[in-house]
């Protein structure tokens, strides 16, 4: 027999902390559930157990609270947002036939240590899975821990059985509990003996065994003479830490085999909440049925199999592709396969298509020199604006959330019948939200800019890229043997440890912090060292080489295409904001602040004959800013066509133009930026250098300058208090559940996401209404240019050097008449023969 023991509370804090914050339309956080229902499932497919049992801690006081008065007396509470999950959890747990243990007085631990021993005692095979390192101490040859954890919503497990455990800490599993009552655990507030860390206490324990043996050989020689009187003086908090430190493994709990098989549960009960909790992925992960009616159950469903598509169509299609990738479309009671040849037919046709997911059909009309205009709604696009924090779309997903019954049944494309009343569906909520205009005039046009700008991409001179890595790497050479030489020895440098040892214990430089692992070696650890030694310097621009070329020359040389371009992907439904990002490459985040770095961008080049034109939105949404809060002062900068910096700083300190100083000028950039990303006095000390203090008194007196700026935040932060939601200017909603947080640290996340949001998705919408409105003029004008890149605030046009004066006058115009505000939007253009010159 084979047990998986789980500690819920270990793993849901895992989940919890381990995945951004999420919720139901209707307000209710389910990050926790929905991570610890993935690392479950995970866990399932990996142990294939044959018993399932899931521990949970009581709020009751343990026999160690008794024990000792301070144990885990600095914990702070539950999150309230974990805390409302954890009934949900448990009775959907239980729904599912798990089974759940919880003992007043005794922990999960030591449920999952006494379930485990029961376990190896009959020679059964148990694995334990816990986010908690002292299960580890519960390993033997028979048990397994599991450590488990969830990252930016992926799971994670790490296995430790008998040899990991000795391998990594150069002690068995039960002698953990001896170093443990050494070196304390400030988690848990085990007080150990003050003074002595873990690599004292492994040292320790490694040469004598255990913690009586160390006692019994106190006066050892190999015994230093301070760890001496550390460990005599406080004997008694070893001796105690011992006792709060071990697993107790005989609790009175079921052993019996056989007492935690799975049982049936309540699938409807579990499916029905699931669907509450819109967790519409995890239905059939879990082996259940999300039945919309039970008339949906009990009535045979008509069983049609696809066509081929007839030559003759008319009328209103659906069409979408299965998970298989194959197309289908769907009219009335009839289903059409679509190979690559009737796709095209159908989206030259003189027909209204309703897709999911249009970028694809896009790309492959316009490799056919056809637009598709035919295409008239895209559900994707649409899941997507009604929730942009889902992780997903698809239509399988959506069709179960929207309770959607199938009316009929087709084998090779099984929501095929739910697709039209899906489709429907969406486009009346777009509609309820206010938000037609920007899926029809902006999104979905868009997506056919994207396919386009895809399929051509942009060129890259190969041979310039590979010899500046070729730099790059003599540079890493020659920085790496100035480093030799400054700390005298050779070593592994892209070890934290190695690097920690050289610069603190060899060199004698002043440590910064301390992590679990050793020294901290971070960027701010070593640029508060610079003054210290020449090496730090030679460190930090290793390192900066070093990330120059695996992930920017090393990466980019692997996606060229046959052409000799790279063909980015642009992601349009992934981005809570409304920006667009990219990928395979990113070129959104090729470097610009550093000379370097910017090199990178000389090797984007126009194709031979053609130039590059580059168009950059200039401060726009400082300038949203100004029209949003209507701040007049800020308004009439822009208005004048002020340098809106001095101009800050000159409203600021009450001085003329001409007097402010380029340091004070820096200054008010600085919060200008930062203002509405709730830039604290102590982030902006940092960035300008002052006192907290200084800062502290210039935010409040820009915020005293620009009364509609403080008015702005303030009243955003309220409305999407009240609506749960804060919306751009042209309606993009945001749901901000942060907001509702009890947690400090959510709420002010929460708060400026608020304030911040207005300004930069009206900013994203913005960029993309140009880039449609660019990419049509083109066309209209018969133009060979074309729309190949957009970073941010800035596009990018391949112009044959004959049109490059037509196409520069183009995007200024159309960039700067996309919208008409109470300030000016101004596009600053530039061209030249690579991206470098160009911007």
């Amino acid at each position: 027999m084979k047990l998986l023991v789980l500690d819920g509370n270990s793993i849901v804090n895992r989940a919890f902390y381990g995945i951004k914050l999420l919720t139901t339309k209707d307000g209710r956080y389910t990050n926790a559930i929905y991570g610890f229902l993935n690392i479950l499932l995970n866990l399932l497919k990996d142990v294939q157990p044959d018993e399932v049992a899931i521990a949970f801690d009581l709020k009751a006081p343990t026999f160690r609270h008794k024990m000792y008065d301070g144990y885990k007396a600095h914990r702070k509470g539950m999150p309230q947002e974990l805390a409302q999950q954890m009934p949900v959890l448990k009775e959907l747990l239980t729904e599912l036939g798990f089974a759940l243990v919880s003992l007043e007085g005794y922990e999960a631990d030591d449920i999952l240590g006494t379930l485990s021993k029961a376990a190896a005692q009959r020679g059964d095979t148990c694995f334990v899975a816990t986010g908690d390192r002292d299960s580890l101490q519960l390993v033997n040859d028979q048990v397994t821990v599991l450590l488990a954890s969830s990252r930016m919503g992926r799971s994670e497990t790490i296995v430790m059985d008998k040899a990991a455990v000795e391998e990594k800490y150069g002690v068995s599993p039960l002698q953990l509990i001896e170093v443990k009552s050494l070196m304390g655990d400030t988690s848990d507030n085990i007080p150990g003996v003050a003074g002595i860390g873990e690599k004292t206490a492994l040292s320790l324990v490694q040469a004598f065994g255990s913690l009586e043996n160390i006692y019994e050989n106190l006066d050892s020689s190999a015994i230093k003479p301070g760890v001496r009187n550390k460990l005599a003086t406080h004997k008694e908090d070893a001796l105690l830490s011992h006792k709060l430190a071990t697993i107790d493994c005989s609790v009175p709990v079921d052993t019996t085999p056989g007492h935690y098989l799975r049982t049936a549960g309540n699938p409807s009960a579990a499916a029905q909440l699931l669907a509450d909790l819109e967790m519409h992925s995890l239905v059939s992960r879990l082996g259940l049925t999300d039945q919309p009616t039970e008339e949906a159950e009990q009535t045979p469903l008509e069983s049609i199999s696809a066509q081929p598509l007839p030559l003759a169509v008319e009328g209103v299609f659906a069409v979408a592709c299965n998970e298989s990738g194959q197309w289908f479309a769907v009219q009335g009671q009839e289903v059409y396969a679509l190979d690559e040849d009737s796709l095209l037919r159908l989206l030259s046709s003189d027909v209204t298509l309703q897709v999911f997911d249009a970028k694809p059909l896009f790309h492959l009309a316009l490799a056919q020199g056809e637009t598709a205009p035919c295409i008239q709604f895209d559900g994707k696009l649409a899941a997507y604006l009604l929730n942009p924090a889902a992780s997903s779309y698809t239509v399988e997903n959506l069709c179960a959330e929207y309770r959607i019954a199938p009316e009929f049944a087709c084998p090779e494309y099984p929501c095929a019948s739910q697709l039209p009343r899906l489709l429907e569906k969406l486009a009346q909520q777009v509609e309820e939200e206010g938000m037609t205009a920007l899926l029809m005039e902006i999104e979905l046009p868009l997506a056919r800019v994207l396919a386009d700008m895809e399929r051509i991409g942009m060129l890259v001179n190969r041979e310039g890229l590979e010899a500046f890595g070729g730099q790059l790497k003599q540079a890493l050479e020659d920085c790496l043997q100035r480093i030799y030489s400054e700390v005298g020895y050779e070593f592994n440098l892209n070890s934290p440890k190695q690097l920690g040892q050289a610069l603190f214990e060899k060199m004698g430089l002043p440590p910064r912090k301390k992590t679990k692992s050793g020294y901290s070696t971070d960027a701010e650890t070593l640029e508060s060292l610079r003054s210290y030694s020449p090496v730090i310097d030679d460190i930090l621009q290793y390192r900066t080489y070093q990330k120059l070329n695996s992930t920017y020359v090393e990466g980019l040389l692997k996606v060229i295409g046959k052409d000799g371009r790279m063909h980015s992907t642009f992601n349009q439904t992934e981005a809570r904001t409304g920006r667009l990002s990219s990928s395979e490459p990113n070129l959104q985040n090729i470097p610009i602040r550093t000379e370097l770095g910017s090199r990178l961008r000389e090797f984007f080049v126009a194709s031979p004959g053609c130039t590059l034109v580059d168009a950059d939105y200039s401060q726009i949404e400082l300038r949203l800013l100004a029209h949003i809060s209507g701040d007049a002062s800020m308004q009439h900068a822009f208005q004048e066509g002020l340098d809106i910096h001095r101009s800050t700083a000159a409203k600021i300190y009450a001085l003329p133009l001409d007097e402010v100083t380029p340091a004070l000028r820096s200054s008010a950039k600085a919060v200008n930026f930062g203002i509405v990303y709730g830039i604290s006095a102590f982030s902006l000390s940092k960035d300008i250098h002052v006192t907290v203090k200084q800062a502290d008194e210039f935010i409040k007196n820009y915020l005293a300058t620009f009364p509609g700026v403080k008015q702005y935040m303030d009243s955003t932060i309220e409305q999407g208090t009240q609506q749960g939601y804060v919306t751009t200017l042209f309606g993009r909603r945001r749901a901000l559940p942060e907001l509702a947080s009890k947690n400090r640290n959510l709420h002010a996340l929460g708060e400026r996401m608020a304030m911040n949001t207005p300004i930069q998705g009206t900013a994203a919408d913005v960029i993309k209404l140009a880039m449609v409105r660019v990419w049509n003029r083109l066309r209209k004008e018969n133009l060979k240019a074309r729309l190949i890149l957009q970073v941010h605030d800035e596009l990018i046009v391949e112009a044959p050097k004959e049109e490059a004066a037509q196409v520069s006058q183009l995007l200024k115009e159309e960039m700067e008449g996309a919208v008409q505000y109470s300030v000016p939007l101004t596009a600053d253009v530039h061209t030249g023969e690579n991206w470098l010159v160009a911007h």
